[in-house]
């Protein structure tokens, strides 16, 4: 039996606003699975960034590809899942279980789909990737009258950048991707332009790790607090690029105290590791401000980057609802 095509995503480097001028297409960036589809030889599978299979854990969608009347063909999009009415990454980690039980159960209590942005190989067996973004996106509308009632969708665009803005700026997305419309695809490199929504939020330094092999602070462990008044840790942030670290590791060390009252760093996690218990409390006296770009079940997804110390700020005013989208 043939081994089914294979294609690495074509990736998005980061900028901090939309490029601008003509043959840009403009599209929002979704939390959820990056996935690559394709069904050849009687068969379905769905690959994610990282070159390995995703079909196990999403049956649903495998099912709703096996349906559609075409032989072969090759997508790229995004794999979602809701929590209410609202797109979670969440549940799509959910997925990732060893047991097909808990999988199935998941699949049918909520169901994942898949939004499409492009389109690499046809239901005619060309290869499309070196065409046009253009090109692609007419083959990819002529391939969803085909697909018919499969529950595919595609991601809403535009070439008006004016618009596109207005995404960023209405704090409803994680932020939007630029593609230029005469584009090929290019597989592995970053030609697309990705810009994160940003947001910022006050935060009480709870504790601190020192840099590796090093005795100066290395990063600040962040926290906010909750209707009970605990403290709660939220994430980290470690860009001291214009920051004296000798005098910074020197205050925190003033503040000896017990921390995080509520959830703290280095707990239960399938991506804990021996250093993420490596941290000193210190007493909530420490106020910053930090920018992030998104918030995953009560914490920052991602890294924060430092704007500045707060010394006008109370800590007992920075408070997890703002990290309410």
């Amino acid at each position: 039996m043939n081994a089914l095509p294979r294609a690495t995503p074509m990736e998005a480097r980061t900028a901090v606003s939309l490029p601008s001028g003509s043959g840009w297409w403009y599209e929002p960036k979704w939390d959820g699975f990056r996935c690559l589809a394709f069904k050849g030889d009687g068969r379905v599978d769905l690959i994610a960034k990282s070159g390995k299979s995703l079909a196990r854990f999403f049956p649903e969608v495998v099912a709703m590809i096996e349906a559609i009347p075409a032989a072969a063909f090759g997508l790229d999009g995004e794999l979602l899942a809701r929590d209410g009415d609202a797109f979670s990454f969440e549940a799509l980690q959910a997925r990732l279980h060893p047991a097909d039980s808990r999988i199935r159960r998941l699949a049918a209590e909520s169901p994942a789909s898949l939004t499409l942005f492009d389109m690499l190989l046809d239901t005619d067996g060309s290869d499309l990737r070196a065409a046009p973004l253009g090109h692609r996106q007419a083959r990819l509308a002529a391939f969803l009258e085909v697909a018919g009632e499969a529950c595919l969708t595609v991601t809403p665009g535009t070439n008006d950048r004016t618009l596109a803005q207005s995404w960023l700026d209405g704090g409803l997305l994680e932020g939007v991707v630029a593609k230029r419309l005469d584009g090929p695809y290019a597989e592995g490199e970053r030609a697309m332009v990705k810009v994160r929504r940003t947001r910022t939020a006050d935060c009480v330094v709870g504790g601190y790790r020192l840099a590796k092999d090093s005795s100066v602070v290395g990063s600040l462990l962040l926290g906010l607090y909750d209707d009970e008044g605990r403290l709660n840790h939220v994430g980290f942030t470690s860009g001291f690029a214009r920051i004296d670290r000798g005098a910074l590791t020197a205050q925190l060390r003033a503040m000896p105290g017990l921390g995080f009252t509520g959830r703290s760093p280095g707990g239960q996690s399938r991506w804990a590791t021996e250093r993420s218990a490596e941290w000193t409390p210190v007493a909530p006296e420490m106020v910053v401000e930090v920018s992030f770009d998104h918030v995953s079940d009560g914490r920052f997804r991602h890294g924060t980057r430092l704007l500045r110390f707060r010394p006008d700020k109370a800590p007992h005013q920075c408070r997890m609802e703002q990290l309410d989208a």
